[in-house]
């Protein structure tokens, strides 16, 4: 099923040994790929790539994982993720678009926005 195959890429993307392996993180990422980072700023693949390949190891809890299939080969996935190794701890909503291409799945798209701070101690307000 389409829905657990995005998700388990997603959740690939958010280990660090993972984060630090340029090349398959690459077969991740379209060509195309934007994201609007919780910082603010817009980054391509290119920019992505590198920061992965030189961040520190992060320590985040996902949760709350939805994918809604928008047309046969497009995915998009939302969830929460709290980087507990930050103090305070950030909390941030996350979307990404995933397309099939040629047999297997890439992301196109992810946005994160942190959540406002009354919400966010232990993520309540879900739903």
């Amino acid at each position: 099923m389409a829905a657990d195959e995005v998700i388990a890429l997603e959740l690939r993307l958010l280990q660090p040994e993972f984060r630090r392996n340029r090349a398959a993180v690459a077969t991740l990422l379209g060509d195309d790929f934007v994201e609007f980072g919780s910082s603010g700023r817009v980054f391509n693949k290119t920019q992505i790539l590198d920061l992965m390949a030189t961040e520190p190891p992060l320590e985040v809890e996902a949760t709350d994982f939805e994918a809604r299939p928008l047309a046969p080969d497009v995915c998009l996935v939302t969830y929460r993720s709290m980087r507990l190794d930050a103090v305070p701890a950030i909390a941030v909503l996350r979307s990404s678009l995933w397309v099939r291409r040629d047999g297997r799945w890439q992301v196109i798209f992810h946005q994160g926005t942190r959540m406002a701070a009354d919400v966010a101690p232990g993520l309540q307000g879900r739903g």
